[in-house]
C-alpha cells in the first residue's frame, strides 16, 4: 500500500505557539483517515500544510511523494474549515467555474448529490443558510476525482440532522482509490465512516491506529478511547 501523505520531524511554528511538534506519520492510499483532536491541537495547521497553504519551519512533508506546490493541487482537493464561496454566484455558476478549473471535475455527480440533497443549483448562495452553504462546497470538493481528500471540520458548522447527510456524501462520492482525512473534534458523529485515526494534541501525534484495532485490542469505540485520552 502506497504512502500519500509522508512527514517526518514536521515543526510550524506561529508567533504566539509551536503549532506542529515535529511529528512523524505514514498516510497511506486507500483509506478515510480521522485526523482528531480538540480544538487548537494542530490538525488544521497540518491540513494546510498538505494543502500547501503553509510553509512548513523543518521537516519534510510529501503529498503523492511531492513536496505541496503546483504539482500536488492537481491531486488534492481541499474543504476549508470556512466557506469560501462568493455569495452573488449561483449554484450552476460555481459547477462551471469548477469545471474550467479542475480537469477532474464531475459536474454529473455534482448535480446528483445537489439533488439528494434538494439544492436547487439556480439558487444563489446569499440566499442559503449557512449549513447549506457548507453542503454545497463539500458537493463541489467531493465532485473531483482527487487523490487526496482534505477536509477540514467538515459537520462542524451543520446541524446534527444533517451530519448523517454529509457523511454519506463522503463515503459514496470520493474516489476510491483516493485518500480522505477528516479533521475534526466530533468523533462520535465520523467514527462509523473511519478506516484509521490519528489522535493529535498540542501538536503532537497522541496515537495513529486503525479503528479495528481499538475495537479488537481496545475493547473500546474510538469516540471512549479519545474520552479517555483526553480527559474529556
Amino acid at each position: 500500500m502506497n504512502n500519500l501523505i509522508e512527514c517526518r520531524d514536521l515543526v510550524k511554528m506561529f508567533p504566539s505557539c509551536r503549532a506542529l511538534n515535529g511529528i512523524s506519520l505514514q498516510i497511506p492510499s486507500g483509506r478515510i483517515v480521522g485526523l482528531l483532536g480538540p480544538n487548537g491541537s494542530g490538525k488544521s495547521t497540518f491540513i494546510k500544510l498538505c494543502n500547501g497553504l503553509l510553509t512548513q519551519d523543518s521537516g519534510q512533508l510529501l503529498v503523492g511523494g511531492m513536496p505541496p506546490g503546483v504539482e500536488t493541487k492537481r491531486i488534492v482537493s481541499y474543504l476549508p474549515e470556512r466557506t469560501y464561496l462568493n455569495d452573488w454566484m449561483t449554484v450552476n455558476q460555481m459547477i462551471r467555474f469548477f469545471s474550467d478549473f479542475y480537469g477532474d471535475f464531475d459536474s454529473a455527480r455534482a448535480y446528483d448529490m445537489l439533488a439528494r440533497l434538494n439544492i436547487n443549483p439556480a439558487q444563489r448562495l446569499k440566499t442559503m443558510s449557512k449549513g447549506t452553504k457548507e453542503k454545497v462546497q463539500l458537493i463541489l470538493v467531493m465532485s473531483r476525482q482527487a487523490q487526496l481528500y482534505l477536509l477540514d471540520e467538515p459537520i462542524g458548522g451543520v446541524d446534527p440532522a444533517a451530519r448523517d447527510y454529509i457523511l454519506d456524501t463522503i463515503i459514496s462520492n470520493y474516489n476510491p482509490e483516493g485518500t480522505v482525512v477528516i479533521s475534526t473534534h466530533l468523533i462520535s458523529d465520523v467514527e462509523k465512516i473511519l478506516d484509521d485515526v490519528i489522535f493529535i494534541n498540542g501538536g503532537n501525534i497522541v496515537l495513529t491506529a486503525s479503528v479495528d484495532d481499538i475495537r479488537e485490542q481496545q475493547d473500546k469505540s474510538v469516540d471512549a478511547l479519545f474520552r479517555e485520552v483526553f480527559r474529556c
